[in-house]
């Protein structure tokens, strides 16, 4: 199947946005990247079923991997679940139940003819699920949803982290604009782009295979990770440099750098491969793996304003 293809230099363009969410509607739960504990994974349905969703759980998500304990199962089964699930006609959405590793193990196992066809539905994830952002991004131009995962600590102990994705899915008009109190600016300025972006170590991973756009130029980039320390974090953005990948992007915004050393050695190594790019960028914007991580929609036009800390959407990350 031919990728769509996101402007002239592959750079993203705003995507079609699958419909809002509505009280009773079905949400399947799938686990493309790591294995969940059943606990954390009871916990998360239940608050689906507090804002009158029903959650149905795919066949595959507590049944481990035969020899790699770090999948939630094989890639096969995987790639089934998260097909299977998207082309359910009574499915409204697909939410991710952990991130981990995984998701490039199973992405090219995707029917990606059969998701086509079954047409726009929400996707929500993060941190492993980059890779299917990227993917649903390139192959279907969707907008997709960077959000809590059903079993992610966050969402199971945080309101804040319930609250804005509830309302993105439901009331998508009400969240128009994004960003903590933290929000600052780490190079002034205001760029207008759409969104797209990730856990940087999975798009930088992501580079030459058949699901990555070529070019993250126009784009409103939004970038977080979680577990690498600032040497590491410097290599990966050296490479998103080197590749061409960053050139001609519009502006950046920055989450959360959870257990990547003290934030003012992350802070000087972002200032010093970002700053050089002469764009905006904001730094502590929350989102990703952070104690309370609002959610973000990829593929969705929009304004980042550094001096404001805030990046607002030209329309609901929904329809």
């Amino acid at each position: 199947m031919t990728p769509v293809t996101r402007g002239t230099h592959g750079a993203p363009e705003p995507c079609l946005r699958p419909p809002r969410l509505r009280p009773g509607a079905r949400v399947a739960v799938v686990a493309p990247s790591g294995p969940i504990p059943e606990d954390r994974l009871q916990a998360g349905l239940d608050i689906l079923r507090g804002w009158d969703l029903d959650p149905v759980v795919a066949p595959h998500v507590l049944a481990g991997h035969p020899t790699l304990g770090y999948l939630a199962a094989t890639d096969e089964d995987r790639a089934r679940d998260l097909t299977e699930a998207w082309c359910d006609p009574g499915v409204s959405a697909v939410l991710c139940a952990r991130g981990g590793y995984g998701a490039q193990r199973m992405v090219d196992l995707l029917d990606w003819t059969a998701i086509r066809a079954a047409g726009p539905k929400v996707l929500v994830g993060y941190s492993d699920v980059t890779a299917l952002h990227e993917a649903f991004a390139v192959r279907l131009g969707l907008a997709t949803l960077h959000g809590p995962m059903v079993a992610a600590e966050a969402f199971l102990k945080d309101a804040r982290t319930q609250e804005s994705l509830r309302a993105t899915l439901f009331e998508p008009e009400s969240v128009r604009t994004l960003g903590l109190e933290s929000a600052t600016a780490l190079v002034p300025g205001r760029a207008h782009g759409v969104t797209l972006g990730g856990c940087v170590s999975l798009l930088a991973a992501d580079l030459g295979t058949p699901h990555a756009r070529r070019s993250a130029r126009g784009g409103l980039l939004l970038l977080e990770d979680v577990g690498e320390e600032p040497y590491r974090l410097d290599r990966i953005l050296t490479q998103l440099l080197r590749s061409g990948w960053l050139d001609g992007v519009a502006g950046i915004g920055l989450g959360s750098w959870e257990e990547c050393g003290p934030y003012e050695e992350v802070r000087a190594v972002l200032a010093d491969r970002l700053g050089g790019l002469g764009v905006p960028v904001v730094e502590r914007m929350g989102f990703g793996h952070h104690e309370s991580a609002p959610t973000v929609p990829f593929g969705i036009p929009g304004v980042l304003d550094a001096e404001a800390g805030t990046l607002t959407l030209d329309v609901p990350a929904l329809s």
